[in-house]
């Protein structure tokens, strides 16, 4: 039977079966965001690399998130403005594979920093004298090379778990970028091994790491109530509001995306909460840690005073 059909060397992208004007405002409205988000995030990495004062470990993981946020948008909202401006135009197979591989790796990756996020600031406040110790250099570079290491070596291992199914048609994808799940749906063989891994990876990316903050963030909790002084009590929160705001968004919208009841139209409920995570959560996480953190706003101010005085001379 699969020798007779003709295999699959391309895709074509649905994205958004919306009218014509409703698809040039949404490429509007999404390329403003997507400016957004790059300008913002980039800006975060230009102050923690001008400002030695941010050279410390907790900007040094949110340049890496910041990096993790602008991959993670330029691997999908191009080519989603692409299809709302062209629809038909298909995408290559091997294009496909690597969109789905840099999506899984780049969201592996940015799970995965959180939780070593969730840690510094657990060591900062629970063990502040032996903070220095704790938290060197190497150990953060470590913990950084890891979190990239094992989100590439598991989006290695779903997509590899593709390549071994044939795709002998239909060719359209109901998604906007090249999903995990939607790609699987097409394939014309058993998934139950994928649909497994993908469960085993869930509760190994998602829900462990979901844990690991909670318990960070409830030491955290027990240790500021133990803080006699308010401005001490105050500070410690200000430390971890931010990161508590980007977890929050973070696992928040994974949880949503896998756990929301069935509707009659799941397909198009997924594809608002994957658009939430690979445009608005990187979008968000810049003006998240700008206005929340004081050290960073006080580096964007030094930088702004600085530009001006040298205009003004």
């Amino acid at each position: 039977m699969e020798g007779n059909q003709t295999m699959v060397t391309e895709f074509t992208l649905l994205g958004f079966c919306l009218g014509p004007r409703i698809l040039m405002l949404l490429f509007g409205l999404f390329s403003l965001f997507f400016a957004f988000t790059l300008l913002g995030n980039g800006a975060i990495l230009g102050l923690i690399s001008l400002h030695s004062r941010l050279h410390t470990p907790m900007y040094f993981f949110l340049s890496h998130l910041a990096i993790v946020d602008v991959a993670c948008a330029c691997n999908t909202v191009p080519r989603m403005l692409l299809n709302l401006l062209n629809p038909a135009k298909p995408i290559s197979f091997a294009g496909c594979m690597t969109q789905t591989f840099l999506f899984l790796s780049f969201a592996h990756t940015e799970c995965l920093l959180l939780v070593v996020m969730s840690y510094d600031r657990y060591v900062a406040i629970c063990h502040p004298l032996r903070y220095s110790a704790i938290m060197s250099w190497r150990v953060c570079v470590t913990l950084v090379m890891t979190s990239w290491a094992c989100g590439s070596l598991l989006a290695l291992v779903h997509v590899s778990l593709i390549l071994r199914l044939p795709f002998c048609g239909p060719h359209e994808i109901n998604h906007f970028f090249c999903e995990l799940l939607s790609v699987l749906k097409l394939a014309c063989a058993d998934t139950s091994l994928n649909q497994v891994v993908i469960f085993a990876a869930s509760v190994f990316i998602l829900v462990g790491p979901l844990c690991l903050v909670l318990v960070s963030y409830t030491c955290i909790l027990f240790s500021i109530l133990r803080i006699q002084a308010a401005e001490g009590r105050r500070k410690a929160f200000s430390t971890c509001s931010s990161h508590l705001c980007v977890v929050g968004l973070f696992f928040g919208s994974a949880i949503v995306m896998y756990m929301a009841p069935k509707s009659q139209h799941p397909e198009e409920q997924q594809k608002v909460l994957f658009l939430f995570y690979s445009l608005f959560n990187p979008m968000l996480n810049p003006l998240i840690y700008s206005l929340r953190n004081a050290e960073v706003k006080g580096a964007l101010r030094r930088a702004l005073f600085k530009e001006s005085h040298l205009q003004t001379e």
